[in-house]
């Protein structure tokens, strides 16, 4: 407003309290954007959603796309055996509901595992022959046999472990996580995608790793195969890195204008995303290449960790991410989804997880990391008991089954060498200690010191989190 003797401007209330907002938004973006190697932004934004002292900082999710027969590796059940080609009872399936492949089958016989099983470690815990190398770490994983989901297909149960919905549009954990906790590394996004190469199966959305209604830069960045494994991350040819600096000062000075004139918090996050793809040009070259890596190493994680976008060599990367400070970092490994022709696909799939899982494991306890990093397996939902298709002794199928399945956890606080919960002798129904999927997010946030009830954020007149309005910390995985 304009004072009529003077001609002078004097703000009103709500233009005072715009303006003072804007100035404290620049401070802070300043004070994000030049932090530098001090990492005070950082440190300062990695004390906003912690809660109490954090027994992990960090999280390498190993994502088994497509859902993993817990019958095949993890939850042995020999009356399966016993009673193979007999119907599932009634009293067992309970009018439960089926996929559309096999709601159509007029008989649902029971299929025993081809594969023999036997106990290890000093918890007894029995594992598949199928995972050699997971017997060398039993005693460092907590294996929960009790998982349980909403969902019954492939899409929707992914994004329901994923963001804590079946729907999208909500932020992956990840971004949860980065926007609760920011980053370690100034140098390197929070939040990193890796994706096995040439495992095909079900299909893979970027929605699965985005940000949602957070803030852009709390996305997941995908690393790739090849001479660039970000994309769009290097200079076109004849710009070098002067000029780029030069180019990235004149765009911030010209997007912190924009930024005064709209108030658009997603200016903030592309400044911060380009000053973040600068500083990537360097780090990024030096964390991927894995050639200083000594030959022990490269046994422990086998063969195929010297081909680059395998498995194997993803979770060597991951060890070196987490090594740097990255905050969380998700693997995808498809293939799981045997609906027929099962015990020659899983076989497949074990040579291709089983050594280089238990290595991760390994790695990180001789590196002093363990202890700091919370490292989770498992697939969507598990499989049926019933064979889908025809059955016989050396063939079979299982379809979708969410009402139980088993992931492990290790490291990052979590009780090592234990076993948690049961299914039924027909391995159909959870009866001890059910572990929902926002249970384990309420569980994986707590262990990074984060109150899964208080990391929330405003959106549409609603706070929202990751467990939704669901979820409890299951005390007894904890150390």
């Amino acid at each position: 407003m304009k004072n009529g003797s003077h001609d002078q401007w004097i703000p009103t209330r709500r233009e005072f309290l715009a303006r003072s907002g804007l100035g404290l938004g620049a401070v802070g973006l300043s004070t994000l954007l030049n932090a530098g190697a001090t990492g005070q932004a950082a440190s300062e934004k990695g004390t906003r959603f912690l809660h109490f002292a954090p027994r992990a900082k960090r999280v390498i999710y190993l994502f088994q796309s497509g859902a993993p027969s817990q019958i095949e590796l993890f939850d042995h059940k020999p009356v399966l055996n016993e009673r193979f080609g007999e119907e599932l009872p009634e009293s067992v399936r309970r009018g439960q509901r089926l996929t559309g492949m096999t709601a159509g089958q007029s008989s649902f016989p029971l299929a025993g595992s081809k594969f023999s099983f036997r106990r290890h470690g000093q918890a007894g815990t029995w594992l598949s022959e199928l995972l050699p190398h997971h017997a060398k770490i039993v005693d460092e994983i907590c294996l929960v046999r009790s998982m349980q989901t909403d969902a019954i297909n492939h899409d929707p149960a992914t994004m329901f472990l994923q963001t804590g919905s079946q729907f999208p549009g909500r932020p992956s954990m990840g971004s949860w996580i980065d926007y609760g906790l920011g980053s370690e590394n100034e140098n390197l996004p929070a939040f990193i995608v890796l994706i096995t190469k040439e495992r095909y199966g079900q299909p893979l959305y970027s929605r699965l790793w985005g940000n949602g209604f957070l803030p852009s830069h709390h996305q997941g960045v995908q690393f790739r195969t090849g001479k660039e494994p970000v994309l769009y991350l290097n200079d076109p040819a004849g710009v070098n890195r002067g000029d780029r600096a030069v180019q990235l000062d004149v765009l911030r000075t010209l997007q912190q204008r924009q930024f005064e004139r709209v108030r658009d918090p997603e200016i903030e996050a592309r400044i911060a995303q380009y000053e973040m793809a600068f500083r990537m040009q360097t780090s990024v070259p030096e964390l991927t290449d894995t050639s200083n890596e000594p030959e022990s190493v490269y046994e422990l994680y086998g063969k195929a960790s010297r081909d680059p976008g395998s498995f194997a060599a993803n979770c060597l990367l991951a060890r070196r991410m987490v090594e740097q400070g990255v905050r969380f970092v998700q693997l995808y490994h498809r293939g799981w989804d045997q609906h027929d022709d099962l015990p020659k696909g899983i076989q497949r799939q074990c040579q291709d997880t089983d050594q280089a899982s238990a290595a991760l494991v390994l790695d990180l306890k001789q590196r002093g990391l363990l202890d700091e990093t919370l490292v989770i397996w498992g697939g969507e939902f598990g499989r049926t008991n019933y064979s889908q298709g025809d059955l016989t002794r050396e063939n079979y199928g299982r379809d979708h089954h969410p009402k139980c399945f088993s992931i492990w956890m290790a490291g990052g606080g979590i009780r090592a060498g234990i076993n948690y919960g049961q299914t039924d002798e027909f391995s159909y129904n959870v009866v001890e200690q059910p572990v929902h999927v926002h249970d384990l997010q309420a569980t994986m946030l707590h262990a990074l010191g984060i109150d899964h009830e208080r990391l929330t954020y405003r959106f549409q007149g609603r706070r929202f989190r990751l467990t939704d309005v669901h979820g409890h910390v299951v005390t007894p995985l904890l150390a």
